[in-house]
């Protein structure tokens, strides 16, 4: 994730996190770059291509896993959750938020929106 993130600075990466979940936990086993789909400035928006996300979805069951989660970063700023990153949030997945300053990684929080998506609550992270 932070080596995907340093590459696409000063643009927002994104990509999906493959893993598994157990007794609600979830671990991220890979971490699979995706392309920003989004047309207009890429600075502070990230868009995932459906195309791209189904054949994602494929990998991930061929590897016996399950996409757990999505990840982007917010370059030259905190690793928050956007009002923007809310709108565009599901429930079923968590976001990590990579804060890439300078193209150096400065820090990562990961997010867990509610159904309504009017909200998210910060999830633990180790990395």
């Amino acid at each position: 994730m932070v080596e995907h993130a340093r590459q696409c600075y000063p643009a927002e990466c994104c990509g999906a996190m493959l893993g598994v979940e157990e007794n609600g936990v979830r671990s991220v086993k890979l971490a699979r770059p995706m392309r920003n789909a989004y047309q207009g400035p890429q600075q502070d928006t990230y868009q995932l291509d459906p195309v791209e996300q189904l054949q994602v979805e494929k990998e991930a069951r061929a590897r016996k896993l399950s996409v757990v989660g999505i990840f982007h970063s917010h370059p030259d700023c905190d690793a928050y959750f956007s009002r923007r990153d809310l709108e565009n949030s599901c429930p079923w997945y968590s976001f990590v938020v990579l804060s890439i300053r300078k193209g150096e990684f400065d820090h990562a929080n990961s997010f867990l929106p509610n159904f309504d998506q009017t909200e998210a609550v910060k999830e633990p992270l180790e990395y």
